[in-house]
């Protein structure tokens, strides 16, 4: 046990540092702030769930003492708390329905909705501490934009012109769902990449799963449709829908790549096809909703049972 909590309190004391680099304002800490779940995630992975929890609750601890209480709760809601979770469910077993002796992990397909859900509690929690009525919200962050944008246009690098107004506004309506699905992607992949970190290291207790064969439950994509109508009511209900809406989108997007990457199977040029749809999403971004309706429709009509190529049969002798 004092192993574990040592763990834990290394692996926290990184998270905090990761999470703390933000405030140099430097384009290399923005990197380092969206790896922070990755410490825990490996204590959780490779040691115990308990040294995840250590590390989440000692990281913000640390910060909320040297930083206040703003970080303290940004941490535990964007990155502590999300990443103990995953892991610890990462690692969740149960014996097989069937009665025989294999073992049922949770499975990847699952963890990936479960960080929309969390990414999207996030923003929801982040959104109500501005106020619980849309001008106390619209307010409240189009006054936290404003001084961002005098601070840059203290430096010179951007000056508020006529249209500063409606940029602000822009920037309000941007912010929850983007904020959405960063957050669900920082944590799909920090999840990803610790467990690899882990299998690496020979301390990965579960077989790797295979990815491209992950499916979602039919609820994520009744989930998905409910919020996107909710996310064109008006006030405060339709802000929090939109970033509901927009942490699902990114784990169906995810679920989109599983697919492809099935689909792709034997053909000559798969590593283009797969190199070029990565490619256009990360330069660009907005092709991601291709990949978000390929997992929707494999979650409603099953595409890969479908039009996946099938294994041939084995050679006569």
């Amino acid at each position: 046990m004092i192993q574990i909590a040592l763990i834990g309190l290394g692996a926290g004391a990184a998270a905090a540092l990761l999470f703390a680099s933000i405030a140099s304002g430097s384009l290399l800490s923005v990197i380092l702030f969206y790896l922070a779940p990755l410490p825990i995630m490996i204590a959780a992975i490779g040691w115990a769930h308990w040294a995840g929890l250590v590390a989440a609750l000692g990281a913000a601890v640390t910060l909320g003492t040297i930083f206040g209480g703003v970080f303290l709760l940004g941490f535990l809601t964007s990155a502590g708390l999300p990443a103990w979770w995953l892991s610890y469910l990462a690692m969740l077993s149960r014996s097989s329905s069937d009665n025989t002796a294999d073992i049922e992990w949770y499975p990847p397909g699952r963890l990936a909705v479960w960080a929309a859900a969390l990414a999207a509690s996030f923003v929801g929690m982040a959104i109500l501490t501005f106020g619980t009525d849309y001008e106390a919200f619209r307010t409240g962050l189009a006054a936290t934009v404003e001084r961002f944008i005098a601070l840059q246009s203290s430096d010179g690098s951007l000056v508020p012109g006529e249209s500063h107004k409606q940029f602000t506004d822009l920037l309000v309506a941007a912010i929850p769902p983007t904020a959405a699905s960063v957050t669900t992607i920082t944590l799909i992949v920090n999840l990803g990449l610790a467990a690899r970190i882990v299998k690496f290291s020979g301390l990965l207790h579960r077989p790797w799963p295979d990815l491209t064969a992950m499916t979602f439950p039919l609820l994520a994509a009744i989930a998905l449709a409910i919020a996107a109508v909710a996310s064109f009511f008006g006030g405060l209900v339709g802000v929090i829908a939109s970033a509901i809406t927009a942490a699902l989108l990114m784990a169906f997007g995810v679920l989109g790549f599983a697919v492809l990457h099935t689909l792709t199977r034997g053909i000559n040029a798969r590593p283009f096809v797969l190199g070029a749809a990565y490619g256009a999403v990360i330069v660009f971004g907005w092709p991601i909703l291709a990949l978000c309706l390929l997992g929707l429709a494999e979650t409603a009509f099953r595409v890969r049972a479908r039009l996946a190529p099938k294994a041939s049969p084995p050679a006569p002798h």
